[in-house]
């Protein structure tokens, strides 16, 4: 299991047989670093500039070319899933940028245009293509254990759409999210 602060551990709250509960209030995973950004400009897709910088410069380094690719603002309904996400941020900004950053974990509590706009994220089914895949799934499945609720069953190559949410955790919103709707999780914190 990752090592997911106790005040961060809400699987028993938000998963049940059927998968993770949803409502307005969203969860996203970053870093200590972009958090002042954050709170300025909100959750931006494809926001991390400097990770953006180092691809095109590592790729310029090797001969290759560098096309941006848009990508939207990646969500989860339950903040031990978006730690996850946090810590694996953590780490390859480390690797890129040399950088010594801390997991932060921010609620995006949604109106509900905003809210009906995030949809499951069935582009999780490249998991399976990636190291980083098999560590989340092994991640979830402990969850889902130690929850009482056994091992997940899916096959993300024939999921239906709905399961990326529900089984998985993985939404994301193509909409930017305004830093108004936004706090940080906090120890401690109501």
């Amino acid at each position: 299991m990752a090592n997911t602060p106790d005040f961060l551990q809400d699987a028993a709250q938000t998963l049940t047989e059927q998968g993770f509960v949803t409502s307005n209030v969203w969860y996203h995973g970053t870093s200590s670093a972009l958090l002042e950004s954050i709170k300025q400009q909100g959750l931006v897709g494809s926001g991390d500039k400097a990770m953006k910088a180092a691809t095109k410069q590592t790729m310029a380094t090797i001969g290759n070319e560098y096309s941006e690719s848009k990508e939207p603002v990646f969500l989860t309904p339950s903040k031990e899933l978006a730690y996850y996400w946090a810590e694996q941020t953590v780490r390859s900004r480390g690797v890129r940028l040399g950088s010594d950053e801390q997991p932060v974990v921010l609620e995006a509590n949604l109106p509900d245009e905003l809210a009906s706009q995030v949809k499951p994220d069935v582009g999780a089914a490249s998991l399976l293509l990636v190291p980083e895949g098999e560590a989340y799934m092994a991640f979830l499945a402990e969850i889902y254990e130690r929850n009482g609720l056994g091992t997940p069953n899916i096959d993300l190559m024939k999921a239906d759409r709905l399961e990326y949410l529900s089984v998985m955790g993985m939404a994301y919103s193509q909409k930017n999210i305004d830093a108004k709707y936004l706090s940080e999780v906090v120890s401690g914190a109501a």
